[in-house]
């Protein structure tokens, strides 16, 4: 399942994000969204996780939980 994470912090890396999601189950892919000009992050990423269970468990525990001070924003990505 893809998962979109929004109001993420500038500085927050894609260790960062995968960290936050490993311990919820299998993570397949993270990816930060990059400006292409600055290579500094846009705010918001993707994370894709086989288990259809783990990720529902994931975005119902992480939606709305505070990352480096940011109210973070998870749910199912298209």
């Amino acid at each position: 399942m893809k998962i979109l994470i929004r109001n993420l912090a500038r500085t927050t890396t894609e260790s960062e994000l995968l960290s936050l999601f490993e311990t919820h189950g299998t993570v397949q892919s993270c990816t930060l969204v990059l400006d292409k000009g600055t290579q500094l992050s846009k705010g918001f990423g993707f994370v894709e996780m086989p288990k259809v269970g783990e990720a529902k468990v994931a975005i119902s525990t992480l939606n709305g939980t505070l990352v480096a001070g940011f109210k973070i924003r998870v749910k199912k990505g298209e």
